[in-house]
């Protein structure tokens, strides 16, 4: 099969939003593990080192397994991985529902990981083949499932797995159950697409609107998505998991009113990733990146010295100005590697995933060693690491 740039076709939006709902369902699923941090914390007498241990055993099977999915599959697709990796989420979810034991809850949380890492480099390619001329939009639609599914971590927390325990997440096992059905028929579409690709002997890639690199311009170009990356899930990963427990302290609110203040955060910064595709398709993916980048730093800063009545207000602008990267770097990622749809959605994301799971264990035991405060204000600063984006190929803005 020759491999050839074709000219890109119409968006098949069912598919696209089909795809995203999965990704929403996936992504509850691994919101459900930090939305049980302060029932673990209470009832298990958890410290934050374990509390983050648990967030890197999900995240670093999810970050080490997508890029390597996504390489495979970029060779030979795989349709059916979709509802299969959805499966093994099923099961890891079922067994967080019994276990009590600390290291049982590694090892249910590591079927999760299996799982999140099987979906995403797979959901990712669906977004592709479906997106047409609307690139931007259709990584949009799928990151907004996601980051929604992410989003509901802290009302899971507040409503539902605090006031019923394990029987509240149980009730997150029957959305997946419609996941895996849904994915189901999303791989069979997958499979005619593949299917005619074949007939036709003409493998669709993206067309790039970066101007041609050299290897070692492209090797610099994604080094420096990896740093923005890095600072960008590191930060967010403090915000969504432990500044919680900086809100109980320093302003002595209770745990269900702080975990609405993180799902201001998450939730902002849904809309931030949805409209950072279709803004990157307008303005171009690297000035959306700068926007992205420069926003939120002053904020970030700020945001541990800040009395509670501007608390919220912060958290709503950092959330979406910080995530209108989200969708942007992925497809960015891709138009530097044209050919590698899959690798490049698994190399993003995985390392979203990485990041965070190396940045809950890091600031967990940064916090029992020197207090939730000095972590709160060290952390703030990390944020500006993301003006490397600057240095970044400029792309051609579509017209």
């Amino acid at each position: 099969m020759s491999t050839t740039m074709v000219k890109e076709s119409n968006p098949i939006y069912p598919v696209m939003v089909a795809i995203g709902v999965c990704h929403l369902i996936n992504d509850t699923m691994q919101a459900v593990i930090p939305a049980m941090f302060p029932l673990l914390e209470r009832d298990l007498g958890l410290t934050f080192t374990q509390l983050g241990m648990i967030t890197f055993v999900l995240n670093i099977f999810a970050s080490l397994l997508q890029p390597a999915v996504g390489f495979m599959t970029d060779k030979k697709p795989f349709p059916y991985a979709l509802p299969l990796g959805m499966i093994s989420s099923f099961i890891g979810l079922s067994l967080l529902i019994v276990v009590n034991e600390y290291w049982m809850i590694l090892m249910s949380v590591i079927f999760l990981g299996i799982g999140s890492a099987i979906f995403h480099p797979e959901g990712s390619r669906v977004s592709f083949m479906a997106a047409g001329n609307k690139r931007g939009l259709a990584q949009s639609i799928y990151q907004v499932g996601g980051n929604t599914g992410q989003a509901l971590a802290p009302l899971l927390s507040a409503f539902i797995i605090l006031p019923f325990g394990m029987n509240g997440v149980s009730l997150v096992l029957i959305f997946t159950a419609i996941g895996i059905f849904m994915l189901t028929k999303i791989a069979a579409w997958y499979k005619r697409q593949l299917e005619a690709e074949k007939l036709s002997k003409v493998k669709k890639v993206l067309v790039s609107s970066l101007p041609k690199l050299t290897k070692k311009q492209v090797g610099i170009a994604l080094s420096l998505l990896l740093v923005i990356i890095f600072a960008r899930s590191f930060y967010v990963t403090n915000i969504t998991s432990f500044y919680v427990f900086y809100l109980i302290e320093q302003y002595g609110i209770k745990v269900e009113f702080g975990q609405l203040l993180i799902f201001l955060f998450m939730a902002f910064g849904v809309v931030g990733t949805f409209f950072g595709g279709p803004l990157s398709d307008r303005i171009g993916r690297k000035n959306a990146i700068l926007i992205s980048v420069i926003g939120p730093i002053p904020l970030c800063i700020a945001l541990p010295f800040l009395p509670i009545a501007f608390v919220a207000v912060f958290l709503i602008a950092i959330g979406a100005l910080i995530m209108i990267s989200f969708t942007v770097t992925v497809v960015y990622a891709q138009e530097l590697v044209p050919s590698k749809i899959g690798t490049m959605a698994g190399l993003t994301v995985g390392v979203a995933f990485g990041m965070g799971a190396i940045g809950s264990v890091a600031i967990g035991s940064f916090m029992d060693l020197f207090g939730i405060r000095p972590t709160m204000i060290a952390i703030s600063i990390l944020p500006l690491l993301l003006l490397v984006a600057f240095l970044l190929p400029k792309d051609k803005v579509a017209h």
